[in-house]
């Protein structure tokens, strides 16, 4: 994902959390994102800094709020998947970088239709999600699945969002 591949004025920069300096760039390369989602970019933005509050961290991030296509591209070249996924994390490769995240807006229009769930909901859940991946977090295995998984819920609580776990079973 190239950050700044938007058109001028297309991109929004934000300072987030007060624990550490932090800044979350999002770029909207799909407008059907807006149709979605009342104010994309600014969830997107919010989500992300209560991750980074959630983990104390500070650093930069970029969030693309892409289509289907696009992150299918992404996830064919950089995970040899070629099919669309809801969200793609790539750690940053510089100081105070700490990555990118990509979204898929189709998948996560399905994804919340078949789940019952608002999309914004659901952007904001996977937002943060690929948010704690840049900082490390991961799922692969069982503790570290329920340890990100409570990370989760408290930062869609600190949102004013329903918690995606409840509910689900094991």
């Amino acid at each position: 994902m190239e950050p700044r591949s938007s058109r001028p004025g297309r991109a929004a920069t934000a300072a987030a959390g007060d624990e550490a300096a932090s800044q979350v760039t999002v770029v909207m390369a799909a407008p059907g994102w807006r149709a979605a989602v009342q104010r994309p970019e600014a969830l997107a933005r919010r989500a992300a800094a209560a991750a980074l509050r959630e983990a104390g961290h500070g650093g930069a991030m970029t969030v693309l709020l892409a289509d289907d296509a696009a992150v299918k591209r992404l996830n064919g070249t950089h995970r040899a998947k070629p099919k669309p996924t809801n969200v793609l994390s790539f750690p940053g490769g510089s100081p105070g970088h700490l990555g990118d995240i990509a979204l898929a807006l189709g998948v996560v229009r399905r994804e919340a239709r078949a789940g019952g769930l608002r999309a914004a909901d659901h952007l904001a859940h996977l937002v943060a999600h690929g948010a704690l991946h840049l900082l490390g977090h991961d799922h692969l295995l069982a503790g570290q699945a329920r340890r990100m998984e409570q990370a989760e819920a408290r930062i869609m609580r600190r949102l004013g969002r329903p918690n995606p776990w409840k509910g689900r079973g094991p």
